[in-house]
């Protein structure tokens, strides 16, 4: 386990470092142009967003899926894997630098498919916005080739710790946007190509700088990377095949995408749309990232060791214990954000009536943590034994109902609530994603101990009633809604500091009040991010 708990306080500590700066980067962002009711916000959202859903449909599931076993199993020729990773890396980069290719000349209808309700001016900025940010496509598809590879060898903090820069990159450049063009330019009318170039030239820099990072770490994988276009005999067709289930995947999951993108371009300029609900996953995300994505890819790593040795029991107690950690910090981060989601949400907007308005699309997203938590372990168990088509089958489940209660929310839920709606359908689709999926992993492994686990996030549910309705008596007494913790972005963010400190210091003591097993361990990993705390353990 102290392998794990290393891993996960690299991994962790960069990620907390990289999301509070990430924060930072987009408080800034909103200043410079907004995010409720803001055309200009809506625009650039869809511009910066293309190049992470073309790389998802083409790599992202690849790469989680199926790059760090096979590297894993690799490592075990002769040349350490050298062989393979060159030809993957060889075959990656010309599948990358032909996408972006074939994603700038397609620019105009990628906007267009994204954003069908966006007036022609708004479609014209958004294009624009677009062929500064498609590039970016091929350096976060490097940064994820590098990265993955080095995950599988065990050297997890440079791929946590490069996208600090890109946020300082980032934050430098929106500050000299703010500090030429005044701020926050929320209108459509009156943006100049100095005005595009800088915004969208410093989001693509940044990306750029992050990549070029990580390669600097590459010695430490101690493989020798030469182009290599002989892709046959180290396995490329194995891969292939289990891609083409991702790949399928990812695939449907960009399509709901563009339903959702489609359906809330319709509040864009008035209401939460499009720029918010990205705002709100952000938000939504920092505890998965910080917790699930920390605590979670060393534990995919070790699963995949055990999977691929046939160690099926030891595959069934990673599950467990994946499982128990990741829901005792996990449910308590859903109850905190749950009762400050008005302050939290003011971090991204420019006024406490937008905070307002903009809050239960957060509330809406966070139905799905904890399943989403869940999942995270349960998919990738799938992966680590090399199966990649039954995640495609209750995936695809999902995206149904995604795009069902995306289009079901575009014909009943009120124009200004749209975005919270297409959030609720999300959440509904991901509880259904997750009760199949482990049902599925239940039947193929005789058994997951899902009773033990499920007691487990019953016992942290419990504690988290009534930390959350002390959190909630926290907000109340600072003044809800008219009172401090809206007054400005930083006080916001106090404020959710403020109520969420409340929330983990009541669920905590209700913890101990259980005798919950896990709280010992959950304690020893904490002191683990304190001072001294790695070298003590």
């Amino acid at each position: 386990m102290s392998g794990i708990g290393r891993a996960s306080v690299i991994i962790g500590a960069g990620t907390i470092v990289s999301r509070l700066t990430g924060l930072v980067r987009s408080i800034v962002l909103v200043a410079a142009i907004g995010s409720v009711g803001s055309g200009a916000a809506d625009a650039f959202a869809i511009a910066n967003q293309l190049p992470n859903n073309i790389y998802a449909i083409i790599s992202a599931g690849l790469l989680s899926a199926v790059v760090v076993p096979q590297i894993v199993k690799a490592a075990s020729h002769d040349d350490g894997g050298s062989a393979f990773v060159s030809k993957l890396f060889t075959l990656g980069t010309v599948v990358l630098l032909a996408t972006t290719v074939l994603a700038m000349v397609a620019a105009p209808f990628l906007v267009q498919l994204y954003a069908d309700k966006f007036t022609p001016d708004q479609l014209a900025l958004s294009t624009a916005f677009a062929y500064w940010c498609l590039p970016q496509l091929f350096f976060y598809g490097l940064y994820a080739l590098v990265g993955e590879a080095l995950n599988a060898r065990r050297i997890y903090g440079p791929f946590t710790w490069a996208p600090i820069v890109n946020n300082v990159v980032s934050i430098v450049g929106f500050l000299v946007f703010i500090a030429l063009f005044g701020a926050p330019v929320t209108q459509i009318e009156g943006w100049t190509p100095e005005m595009i170039a800088i915004l969208g030239g410093t989001a693509t820099f940044g990306i750029v700088i992050q990549a070029v990072i990580l390669l600097l770490f590459w010695r430490q994988a101690k493989l020798r990377v030469r182009p290599d276009f002989r892709w046959r005999g180290v396995g490329l067709n194995h891969i292939g095949r289990l891609a083409g289930w991702t790949f399928l995947m990812m695939l449907a999951g960009q399509i709901a995408g563009v339903v959702q993108s489609r359906v809330l371009s319709a509040a864009s300029r008035d209401f939460p749309a499009i720029a918010s609900s990205q705002y709100a996953w952000l938000l939504f995300m920092l505890p998965y990232s910080i917790i699930v994505l920390s605590i979670g890819t060393p534990y995919f790593t070790r699963l995949s060791e055990h999977a691929a040795a046939g160690r099926h029991t030891e595959v069934k107690d990673d599950i467990l214990s994946s499982i128990r950690t990741l829901g005792l910090f996990i449910v308590a981060s859903t109850a905190a954000l749950a009762v400050a989601a008005v302050p939290a949400t003011r971090i991204f907007t420019n006024t406490a009536e937008q905070a307002v308005a903009a809050a239960p699309v957060l509330l809406c997203f966070l139905v799905s943590l904890v399943p989403l938590s869940v999942l995270f372990v349960i998919q990738r168990t799938f992966y680590a034994y090399n199966d990649t088509r039954t995640p495609f089958f209750f995936t695809l489940v999902q995206v149904a109902i995604v795009i069902t209660t995306a289009l079901v929310a575009q014909a009943i839920v009120p124009v200004e609530q749209l975005a919270a709606g297409v959030a609720l359908g999300q959440s509904i689709a991901s509880v259904v994603q997750v009760i199949i999926a482990t049902w599925l992993l239940h039947r193929r492994l005789g058994g997951v101990q899902t009773a033990a686990w499920m007691r487990a996030l019953g016992r942290f549910a419990l504690a988290a009633v009534p930390a959350a309705g002390a959190g909630w008596l926290t907000w109340l007494l600072l003044g809800g809604a008219s009172g401090w913790t809206t007054a400005s972005q930083l006080l916001g963010a106090v404020g959710t500091a403020v109520i969420g400190g409340v929330v983990l210091l009541v669920y905590a003591a209700f913890l101990a009040l259980l005798r919950a097993p896990e709280l010992d361990s959950a304690l020893a990993l904490v002191r683990r991010f304190l001072p001294g705390g790695r070298s003590s353990s």
